[in-house]
């Protein structure tokens, strides 16, 4: 399969047969541990990118998935969270400079390490192609 739109229909339908018809431009995604494990392949992320994934919060991440988080633009942020400070309709903002998590539908902020300023710099230009064209 090799059409980014094909792809896209696809998007976790493992986990959720209708995730890509449901998903909004702006969510989050809220993973486990090791999250993105065997899926070395930028198109596993761009498909994100395409739908409007705003972040992931995982408990962890496979290596080379999170670089291809964020090389593309898409926060990966590492959170020891449990399930009783997230729900599937949640209201979430997020702080990469402060580096706080705070759900609103629950009241509850989390703290995260803070995200190095050499990803920053990735994030803020909307991915690694993009930093890269605003230096060249």
């Amino acid at each position: 399969m090799r059409d980014p739109k094909d792809m896209v229909k696809h998007t976790l339908e493992f986990i959720d047969p209708y995730f890509s018809k449901n998903v909004d431009k702006g969510n989050i995604i809220i993973a486990g541990e090791n999250f993105g494990m065997g899926s070395s392949r930028e198109e596993a992320v761009h498909v994100f990118k395409l739908i409007g994934i705003k972040a992931v919060i995982a408990k962890s991440f496979a290596r080379i998935y999170f670089r291809n988080l964020m090389n593309n633009g898409i926060p990966a942020i590492s959170l020891k969270w449990d399930l009783n400070q997230f729900v599937k309709e949640d209201k979430i903002e997020i702080s990469l400079l402060k580096g706080i998590i705070i759900n609103k539908s629950k009241n509850i902020t989390l703290n995260f390490e803070k995200i190095p300023k050499f990803l920053m710099d990735i994030l803020e230009s909307d991915g690694a192609i993009n930093q890269l064209k605003k230096t060249l």
